[in-house]
């Protein structure tokens, strides 16, 4: 099995920044992608940003330009950089990863979620 560990939520005012980080452990041989995912009350899912174990990125355009995705291979961790925040990011913010436990077992894990609240 395979648990991700989310941190970094919280609350913050507009214009400012947070780091969400997520750790997985267990039984792992590889990661392939990463990423984040938020989930607004009363709206579905949507991807945030993904990223590869090469290092490629792809983000939601409403995203662009203030988050910033990065992972630590060698820790099985994926990282979120949020800048500039705004109201409408308001959301559960969760990690997920798409593991290789061993050659007859790859999964995708979802973590428990971690609130971000943009508010004055």
């Amino acid at each position: 099995q395979v648990q991700l560990v989310e941190s970094g939520g919280g609350l913050v005012q507009p214009g400012g920044s947070l780091r969400l980080s997520c750790a997985a452990s267990g039984i792992i041989f590889s990661i392939y992608s990463m990423g984040w995912y938020r989930q607004a009350p009363g709206k579905q899912r949507e991807l945030v940003a993904t990223i590869t174990s090469g290092g490629s990125t792809n983000y939601a355009d409403s995203v662009k330009g203030r988050f910033t995705i990065s992972r630590d291979n060698a820790k099985n961790t994926v990282y979120l950089q949020m800048n500039s925040l705004k109201p409408e990011d308001t959301a559960v913010y969760y990690c997920n990863a798409d593991v290789l436990s061993n050659i007859l077992l790859r999964n995708t894990y979802w973590g428990q979620g971690t609130q971000v609240t943009v508010s004055s």
